[in-house]
């Protein structure tokens, strides 16, 4: 094992929208302690108030979509990290655009899973980025 490849810091910073950031913290989580992760389900109940149950659902269900669909380690850091992944920054793109540019988001996630079957994950991606958007909390990235 190289020194230099474990030390080196995460390539990417993290977004500076709160819904991103939101989106990113879920993902660590389930990703860390399961679908289930009560931790999650709190910070979905404080974000999109009693109507958290449908985007914290489609997450479940994004997560294990990804997770059967991936021929790759999609590599996630721990919750307190200040810095993202190469593969969260990829998931946070395709949250952004799965909607409003299909052939992108296929592509990108294509490369990410290491996969050219990502339907179910893409339709999965769209849910979840709808379910954001219809209650008042796009995923956009500022930077």
């Amino acid at each position: 094992m190289d020194i230099v490849s474990v030390s080196r810091p995460l390539p990417h910073s993290l977004p500076a929208g709160g819904t991103a950031r939101l989106a990113l913290f879920v993902v660590r989580r389930i990703g860390a302690h399961g679908l289930h992760d009560a931790r999650a389900t709190q910070i979905m109940m404080q974000a999109f108030g009693t109507g958290f149950r449908r985007p914290l659902s489609l997450m479940r269900a994004m997560m294990a979509d990804l997770a059967a669909s991936a021929a790759t380690c999609l590599t996630i850091a721990p919750c307190c990290c200040a810095r993202a992944t190469d593969a969260e920054r990829a998931l946070l793109l395709l949250l952004e655009c799965a909607e409003t540019r299909p052939a992108r988001a296929r592509l990108l996630l294509a490369d990410l899973l290491g996969n050219r079957s990502v339907d179910g994950a893409l339709a999965s991606i769209a849910a979840v980025s709808a379910a954001f958007a219809d209650l008042g909390h796009p995923i956009v990235l500022s930077d």
